[in-house]
């Protein structure tokens, strides 16, 4: 029958026009990538390196054995991780094709977990151009949990060489963040290239497109608010969560970015708060929206660690397709409802997101 043969070609044509709108390299991330060693460990462990239960930090010296003995002491599991890396992984997940819509940045070291790392994006389809060197090992993060906490560590290490001039200057690099639409950056990022940052932001500013930067931990707020002051004016949509506004209530903080300098006047900034599961709280302007999360059972949350990046790896991927903010949170709640059911930040073969 004539209709069987012409139903696959109509179905053919509707999924290459659901291409065209997302084009390949649309969505630009730079930041820190990492290979997360995650284990269950003890109080005693957290204790002997005085770690918080929940609580994320920059590895000192005090941290640097931690590293071997966690490895040696607990069953460990290793996961591509990094939160930008995290959360383009997971848009580029959510979009499906075409491949690459997504493009990182990071630098890593010449070494096994850099291997390991290259492939990871590989297979999840996201553009990795990673600047390698040899000074520096790999950065490694190290996922500390009991019970439902998660304290995380970060050895930034070669993560922390990242270099403006010898990588993101580079003609062929560039023109990859030319063809960008939305940029996002993690504010951990802050602490590495500021220069780069700029770069990236002033760009977007520039030329209309999106930027978008996330608090990312206290210690950002607390300690590197200089850096981060001077990357505010080009923020577009800024993302929090909880624990980053752990000294001030979420409103208040919301109110205080609305408020502060901004380049490109064509766009209002956007802030969005993620609380957990008591929703995640968007203002524009002087408008505050509140958006339940899906309801999950507690028996069938495995991780809630890469909660966070997938949920801002899900609003992404609605956001450089156009859509409306708030379809933008649904697809993020939805990221952070499938990834939470999961180790690490990883995920199913394919979304079920409509």
């Amino acid at each position: 029958s004539t209709m069987a043969t012409g139903e696959p070609k109509a179905k053919k044509i509707k999924l290459e026009e659901k291409t065209d709108l997302i084009s390949e390299n649309a969505l630009f991330g730079m930041g820190n990538p990492l290979l997360d060693i995650c284990a269950v460990v003890d109080k005693d462990f957290l204790d002997k390196y005085g770690l918080k239960p929940n609580d994320q930090i920059l590895a000192e010296d005090k941290h640097k054995e931690m590293f071997d003995e966690i490895v040696k002491k607990f069953k460990v599991e290793y996961h591509a991780g990094g939160a930008t890396q995290n959360s383009v992984k997971v848009a580029q997940w959510m979009i499906q094709k075409p491949h690459k819509v997504a493009t990182f940045f990071g630098c890593i070291g010449k070494d096994k977990f850099g291997e390991i790392l290259k492939e990871k994006a590989e297979e999840s389809h996201v553009d990795a151009h990673y600047y390698e060197q040899s000074e520096e090992p790999t950065g490694t993060c190290a996922a500390c949990i009991t019970g439902d906490n998660r304290s995380l560590v970060a050895n930034l290490a070669a993560a922390n060489c990242y270099k403006k001039e010898k990588h993101l200057d580079l003609e062929e690099n560039w023109k990859l963040v030319e063809k960008a639409k939305v940029y996002y950056i993690a504010g951990f990022f802050l602490t590495v290239s500021t220069e780069s940052i700029l770069k990236v932001a002033k760009h977007a500013s520039e030329n209309n497109k999106i930027f978008t930067l996330n608090l990312s931990a206290p210690f950002i707020c607390q300690f590197f608010k200089e850096s981060l002051m001077k990357v505010m004016p080009y923020v577009d949509v800024l993302f929090g969560n909880e624990t980053s506004a752990v000294f001030r209530n979420i409103e208040e903080i919301s109110k205080k970015a609305q408020s502060l300098p901004k380049v490109n006047k064509k766009r209002q900034r956007i802030v969005v708060f993620t609380q957990g599961k008591e929703g995640t709280v968007m203002t524009k302007g002087d408008k505050v929206e509140t958006f339940p999360v899906i309801e999950i059972d507690q028996k069938e949350i495995v991780d809630t660690n890469g909660a966070g990046d997938a949920f801002v790896g899900g609003f992404l991927s609605e956001l450089v397709q156009e859509k409306s903010l708030e379809q933008c949170i649904r697809a993020g709640h939805y990221a952070a409802n499938v990834i939470i059911r999961h180790a690490g930040c990883t995920f199913p073969e394919k979304p079920d997101f409509h």
